[in-house]
């Protein structure tokens, strides 16, 4: 077992499996959540994780800090509010937040905790809890290189495609362009299921076909026979898309104001696809269920437009 003493905080669909990865390849990991019941719990404490009552407790003598929350006020209270990471921390400790949380966020808590004599990496993952359970997930790292670095052989137990961004905010940059993609993809791959469905071809087929292309995406082999399906389980939940979705935007409109000095409005919607993908998902959100579904129940909002049509009195 390393000696290096690593703690967890946030034991969700993501930060559970990260934690027991961690706990396999032989480091001392202790771990704390918010909620003390949830499921992933015992799991992570059979792999051999010591389950803390609190974050002080969780942290004590902890060379590194991670981090798997859910947007980010939560981080912020987690890291730098009272009780949190920043008061209890050792000094030159390495936190590392593996949430997707925005770059202007992610800019303030590493400005605050260098007051703290703490080091910050911003690390968003992409990759679903498939990812996160076979330790194969992509990581994108902003920071100091030499951080980056000396956290590698952390991050190698947790992913397979790890790159180093640049400095601090810049890889929840990287991970907000993933964003765009994997919602636009999503859109994609609804309507060439419904399309299949139509002409009555074998969704396994497209999968299969389509995939092996230039349409080809881990989306579309993960989670295509999950939209023909109607398998909506989650990898990834609806709500958290919207979240990142509403960052994408955020981080766009201050960008583009920064850029050409000009008011936030005279750049209108500016990201139609997102903005048609947002929507796609907020309707489903407004479903039953919907918003603790995966992101394949995108097709959801399809089927709910169709059935109106359906329903609509002739013209």
């Amino acid at each position: 077992m390393t000696t290096q003493k690593v703690a967890f905080l946030g034991l969700g669909v993501m930060g559970a499996p990260m934690t027991i990865n961690l706990a396999k390849a032989g480091y001392a990991v202790t771990a704390w959540n918010r909620t003390a019941d949830r499921p992933h719990i015992s799991e992570v404490e059979a792999a051999g994780a010591i389950i803390a009552p609190s974050i002080e407790a969780a942290i004590a003598d902890a060379d590194v800090i991670f981090l798997c929350l859910g947007d980010a006020p939560d981080v912020e209270a987690v890291v730098l509010g009272d009780g949190g990471v920043a008061e209890f921390a050792k000094s030159e400790a390495m936190i590392v937040d593996t949430s997707t949380i925005g770059v202007s966020a992610a800019k303030k808590i590493a400005t605050e905790l260098q007051k703290h004599n703490l080091r910050f990496l911003d690390a968003p993952i992409s990759g679903g809890d498939i990812g996160a359970q076979k330790g194969t997930l992509t990581i994108m790292v902003g920071g100091s290189e030499a951080d980056f670095e000396a956290c590698m052989p952390l991050f190698s137990v947790l992913g397979k495609s790890i790159h180093w961004c640049g400095p601090s905010g810049s890889g929840q940059g990287v991970k907000l362009c993933n964003q765009v993609l994997v919602s636009l993809n999503m859109v994609g791959i609804c309507e060439a299921m419904l399309l299949a469905e139509k002409l009555d071809i074998d969704p396994q087929l497209v999968v299969d076909v389509c995939g092996s292309g230039a349409a080809g995406s881990w989306a579309l082999t993960n989670l295509g026979m999950k939209v023909a399906e109607a398998d909506f389980q989650p990898g990834f939940m609806i709500k958290h898309m919207l979240k990142d979705l509403r960052l994408v935007l955020e981080a766009y409109h201050q960008a583009a104001q920064v850029l050409y000095q000009v008011p936030d409005e005279t750049f209108g919607e500016g990201m139609p696809g997102v903005e048609l993908a947002d929507q796609l998902f907020k309707d489903v959100r407004d479903l039953e269920d919907g918003d603790r579904q995966g992101t394949q129940a995108m097709i959801r909002a399809y089927r709910e437009f169709l059935q109106k049509a359906i329903d609509l009195p002739p013209l």
